[in-house]
């Protein structure tokens, strides 16, 4: 394989003051041998945090917006050059699916090459990028920015390792890339929708119960409607975590562009205790806690917002805020 094609300096946009405490960047190329309906032969999505950047497939042959605001705030230059580099890589994915097939021997068949690759900027400030790929679901190649080498994950790999260690240029542009022309990109793109990347939406929680097997009792509590991503949510018996009680169902998009997670807890009924669902997100200025055996659903305290209350009491750790 030859190396992949070196970045675009285009990405080189201006640092701005305004930052997350967190955010992401992410490229996803995926190549596949057999296209077929819904599935282009190459598709690159790019991400920041988990809003579509933009898209690029071999079908339309054009780059285009994912959301209005990037839409709005690049002209055609952009979207020309954007075009430019995701064609530059479709052919070279092409030379090197064709690659890929002869040194494992390969005959006709369906096969993917999946490449990810971008940077983080950390809460501490500190800064985090990466290349890796894969070819049928299996780890290749990953990149190692601090010393400027491949790293292989089996001996077919072990060649394409040894060809582009010998690339010098070509490693240093993907440390700098990772390191420089990546975060930049990320903040000119978080500038751009920091109305939608950077909103805050408080979480809704509601408990409820359900009798299981061997008499006892399965408690779950529904966090939705929050935004962002991250979330901690479980349960508390007597005011004293029991995490490792709890099962997660995961976080998942709710459709409305906000995040919805269930977490249970099996308990026996007979044992005397207070459970309570305790959540923690950034919109929220004090943890929510809700109680097991009432009726209600508390919306939360949003930083500079008032609580408000449906029908009965919304419990902030254990204290009532809402008369």
């Amino acid at each position: 394989l030859t190396p992949a094609p070196a970045l675009p300096p285009f990405l080189l946009l201006p640092h701005y003051l305004f930052l997350p405490t967190q955010a992401v960047l992410r490229i996803l190329d995926t190549v596949v041998s057999e296209p077929g309906s819904g599935l282009p032969w190459y598709r690159r999505v790019v991400f920041v945090d988990d809003q579509v950047n933009y898209i690029y497939t071999s079908d339309t042959q054009r780059a285009q917006p994912g959301p209005v605001w990037m839409a709005q705030k690049e002209g055609p230059e952009f979207w020309d050059e954007m075009t430019w580099w995701a064609q530059r890589y479709q052919k070279w994915y092409n030379a090197s699916l064709n690659t890929l097939s002869q040194l494992y021997n390969q005959s006709k068949g369906f096969h993917i090459i999946q490449t990810m690759f971008g940077c983080d900027l950390r809460e501490d400030g500190i800064i985090q990028g990466f290349y890796q790929d894969s070819y049928d679901g299996r780890d290749f190649l990953t990149f190692d920015k601090e010393t400027m080498t491949w790293v292989a994950a089996d001996i077919g790999a072990q060649i394409t390792k040894r060809r582009w260690h010998a690339e010098v240029d070509d490693n240093q542009g993907w440390t700098h890339f990772l390191e420089e022309t990546c975060i930049s990109w990320l903040r000119s793109a978080l500038e751009f929708g920091k109305e939608t990347l950077q909103r805050k939406v408080r979480p809704t929680a509601r408990v409820s119960d359900r009798s299981s097997h061997d008499g006892l009792t399965t408690l779950s509590c529904k966090v939705s409607g929050f935004y962002p991503q991250d979330i901690t949510v479980t349960w508390l018996r007597n005011g004293e975590n029991r995490q490792q009680e709890t099962y997660s169902e995961g976080i998942l998009p709710s459709g409305d562009g906000t995040y919805q997670t269930w977490v249970t807890m099996e308990i026996d009924p007979t044992i005397r205790a207070h459970y309570s669902c305790w959540v923690e997100h950034e919109s929220l200025l004090e943890p929510l806690s809700v109680s097991w055996g009432k009726e209600f659903v508390c919306l939360g305290l949003i930083l500079g917002a008032a609580c408000f209350c449906r029908l009965v009491p919304c419990v902030m750790g254990e204290s009532l805020l809402c008369p």
